[in-house]
């Protein structure tokens, strides 16, 4: 009862903090590997123009990984007093019709509209719900406390996620520089699921310089900052 009473407090500060001073343009670029091995350049744009954002997300593939075609993530919507409030997230794989996603959010119904392979799917539609794209720039405005729930789209559903500061004062010294992060590990992951952790700079807007992901099979892609550019 304690554990639980004490995670809902921490949600409700995480959710009450004032948005912070945000940039307004930011540009990343990440090395992925996969197993150790260097698969693809990943690189993100934040753009925010009179209260509304734009996040575009491409990964382009090395070597035999190239045929596969980019992976590109776009998420639009509102700058508020709480941070990012999406309006629209597409997914694209390759020139594949079929393997786009689609979302969009419709606050005022409380309901989540996703399209997948064409065909509808709808879900209600959860307070401070985030999508692929713009859930990691949602820290420049809510660092994270001790606990958070963050309820995130993949375009095909909406899944709630559990998170955890594991660690805090991290130094990392990567391609883009030497940083101090906050390590944030999922809490509590399902069997069988794939898990997350993020390294988040403090001394440059709590932005991801490391994401760890560990799929069900035991591989592990890991996104590495490369370069980094915040106006």
């Amino acid at each position: 009862m304690l554990k639980t009473l004490s995670g809902i407090i921490a949600l409700l500060l995480w959710l009450s903090q004032p948005a912070l001073a945000a940039p307004k343009q930011v540009e990343l670029v990440y090395e992925a590997t996969r197993n150790g091995q260097a698969f693809a350049t990943v690189t993100e744009t934040y753009r925010e123009d009179k209260g509304r954002y734009q996040i575009e997300s491409v990964t382009k593939g090395l070597g035999v990984y190239a045929l596969m075609g980019k992976r590109v993530l776009r998420s639009e919507g509102e700058v508020t007093t709480a941070g990012l409030k999406p309006s629209h997230f597409e997914l694209h794989q390759g020139d594949s019709a079929s393997r786009s996603l689609s979302a969009d959010f419709d606050w005022a119904a409380s309901t989540l509209n996703m399209k997948v392979k064409g065909k509808p799917r709808t879900a209600a539609l959860q307070q401070g719900a985030q999508d692929l794209a713009s859930f990691s720039y949602q820290f420049m405005f809510a660092p994270p406390v001790t606990t958070l729930n963050l309820p995130v789209t993949t375009g095909k559903k909406l899944k709630e996620y559990h998170y955890k500061v594991n660690a805090r004062d991290v130094a990392l010294k990567l391609a883009a520089g030497q940083f101090s992060t906050v390590h944030l590990v999922e809490a509590n992951p399902e069997p069988d699921d794939d898990t997350k952790e993020f390294w988040l700079a403090s001394d440059q807007q709590h932005l991801p310089v490391r994401i760890r992901l560990r799929d069900e099979k035991g591989v592990t892609i890991e996104q590495n900052l490369t370069s980094i550019n915040i106006r």
